[in-house]
């Protein structure tokens, strides 16, 4: 009896020793595969926030709503942005942001990448957060810049971990060529905006399962241009109507040949954000407006304006507009926006407008 009762202490404390062996493999394992089986970004518990600064002093906080992202087995990660999802939680503000500021229709997505070391985070299950430098490559606005960021990594517990700046990110609007946006900001709003902001970041991520290790290219943006923006559904009401073509209308994006009403190419991105728009405001009808610079004669202008006008119209009719919504109208030099005193003032002249006819 008594040799029995030693016999089966002996077996539990061998079962334990088993146990808590196998627990210390396993950190082990962990210590020295940081990656393992990778990590996916959880969207919905992850922030990428900017500030900026306008009146000298006023400080507006403003995030995205529509992130995916990943880090693979090797700690290769990326990040995507989808720039339609700017959250300023003032619709018409979002507008701004989408088509002067970061011309969404044009650049859809933002991408973040880095490489994580796994040699400097082998200990991070035993530590459980590390503060470390992180080299980083930022894709914004068409302009892909190298950067660096001080980061905490934290190990929330063993399959869910967090990447966060320490301190604001420092972004010059210039060096990603966003002047031209800050000025239209500017004007529209009229409010002077400091020519930087600052960017901060919280991404969470959750082990990929077993036998699934997440790939790059896999990550992109989560839906088309326009699908993610954060705005009523459906049809608009009237003054979210008004003041996305008055918007539209500086944006100065449509594009004509030298001295053409040929459509260029490169305004069927915002061609088909004012379609969108048009369509959601089913019950109204729509002046399109063209308009020159000085240059040559009133008369030629005056057709050119005319001519221009009018196939801006007839991309809408022929996505499905009805004609009878309508008006078009050419201005030919009569409205210029500034004096046609410098080649920028005069590109600013040549534009396309768009209003609602009352009544």
């Amino acid at each position: 009896m008594y040799f029995r009762s030693i016999r089966a202490i002996i077996g539990h404390l061998s079962l334990i020793l088993v146990l808590v062996s196998s627990q210390i493999g396993t950190a082990a394992a962990q210590n020295t595969d940081p990656f393992e089986h990778g990590w996916v970004l959880d969207a919905n518990n992850s922030e990428l926030r900017f500030l900026s600064i306008k009146k000298g002093s006023v400080a507006e906080s403003s995030s995205f709503a529509t992130l995916s992202g990943l880090i693979t087995e090797t700690g290769a990660a990326r990040v995507s942005v989808l720039m339609d999802s700017v959250d300023t939680k003032i619709d018409l503000r979002n507008v701004r942001m989408r088509f002067l500021f970061f011309e969404t229709f044009q650049y859809p997505e933002t991408t973040i990448t880095a490489q994580l070391d796994p040699s400097v985070l082998t200990d991070l299950h035993g530590v459980r957060r590390k503060f470390i430098e992180l080299p980083y490559t930022l894709t914004l606005h068409g302009v892909t810049a190298e950067q660096s960021a001080r980061v905490a990594v934290t190990l929330i517990n063993n399959d869910r971990v967090a990447i966060s700046t320490t301190t604001p990110i420092a972004l010059a609007l210039k060096d990603f060529n966003l002047e031209e946006g800050r000025a239209k900001l500017q004007e529209a709003a009229s409010v002077d905006i400091l020519p930087f902001g600052t960017v901060s970041f919280d991404f969470v991520f959750d082990r990929a399962q077993p036998g699934t290790p997440p790939v790059l290219s896999t990550v992109t943006a989560a839906a088309t241009p326009g699908a993610a923006a954060l705005e009523t559904k459906g049809n608009f009401d009237f003054e979210a109507c008004k003041g996305r073509f008055e918007i539209l209308s500086q944006t100065g994006n449509i594009y004509f040949r030298s001295g053409s009403a040929r459509l260029d190419n490169k305004s069927v991105p915002l061609l088909e954000n004012l379609y969108d728009i048009v369509r959601r405001c089913p019950d109204l009808r729509i002046e399109v407006s063209g308009h020159t610079d000085a240059d040559g004669s009133e008369t030629t202008n005056q057709r050119l304006s005319e001519a221009r006008a009018r196939a801006v119209t007839n991309y809408l009719t022929n996505k499905g507009i009805e004609a009878s919504r309508i008006v078009t109208v050419g201005y030919g030099e009569a409205r210029p926006v500034v004096p046609n005193t410098s080649p920028e003032n005069m590109r600013r002249n040549r534009r396309i407008e768009f209003s609602i006819i009352d009544g």
